[in-house]
């Protein structure tokens, strides 16, 4: 395969995933690792990419680019549903706490999940700001849940505003699961919308123990507006190992790892 085409199909993935890894794509195109840093660094400087330790990411996602729900639904299904899986594992069939489910793709699998929970003697208390969770929770049996009102947010379905943020300074949940934009070692956990990180700042200040849950793509993106450092983090439910560096500063935050 000549260099061209194998940068074409590197910037394909790209656009297609988010983020490439340089151990991954040495491997797929039977490479050196040091002839897909070539080629990264080729399509860096060509426009097409964005380079980040241990890979790249596209180019597109700049601080404030937010895709829409229904475009992040389209994304990852697979690896969402076994962060989904993975991260239950905090809510066996015996815990009889409260979880508050942020809004997001992944917890809206981890919704789809907690349906399908078998009955317990009492109800599972959930609470959500998320439209898109509460709608997949009401009515289904086993659940308890409280829908936090505000203002509806059309991009990702989810209350946000003054109000939300008092609503949830006011509760006390024993687990919250968290989605995030991005995830790094150095900026912690952002969101491209400031009303979306007032909400997210609640909850992490409105919960016991935390669990982020963010597939690998999310590694090494700053978008605009921090909501939480990663000390601020119990768990972190995720896809793929973090690399030497974030996983480093996850353990200096004593941060737990689980790898679906």
């Amino acid at each position: 395969m000549y260099a061209t085409e194998r940068q074409q199909l590197i910037e394909h993935l790209v656009s297609a995933e988010g983020r490439v890894a340089v151990v991954d794509l040495a491997k797929r195109f039977s490479v050196t690792t040091e002839t897909v840093r070539r080629d990264l660094d080729q399509l860096e400087s060509e426009g097409s990419l964005r380079r980040v330790h241990g890979g790249a990411v596209a180019r597109t996602r700049a601080s404030t680019v937010e895709p829409s729900l229904a475009e992040r639904a389209l994304r990852g299904g697979e690896a969402k549903l076994a962060i989904a899986r993975r991260a239950l594992h905090a809510v066996p069939p015996d815990f009889d706490g409260s979880v508050y489910l942020d809004a997001g793709t992944t917890t809206a699998a981890i919704a789809q999940l907690l349906t399908q929970r078998p009955a317990t003697r009492l109800p599972l208390e959930v609470v959500t700001h998320s439209m898109t969770v509460a709608h997949l929770l009401a009515g289904a049996p086993g659940l308890s849940l409280t829908a936090i009102g505000g203002r509806v947010r059309g991009l990702t379905a989810a209350a946000v505003g003054a109000q939300t943020v008092d609503a949830i300074s006011r509760l006390r949940t024993d687990i919250a699961f968290i989605g995030t934009n991005g995830l790094s070692a150095d900026f912690g956990l952002s969101t491209p919308d400031p009303d979306e990180a007032a909400v997210k700042r609640a909850i992490l200040a409105a919960t016991r123990r935390t669990f982020v849950v963010a597939d690998a793509a999310k590694y090494d993106s700053e978008l605009l507006v921090s909501f939480g450092r990663l000390s601020d983090i119990d768990v972190v439910v995720t896809d793929e190992a973090p690399h030497r560096a974030l996983a480093d500063a996850l353990a200096v935050a004593e941060a737990e790892v689980w790898v679906a």
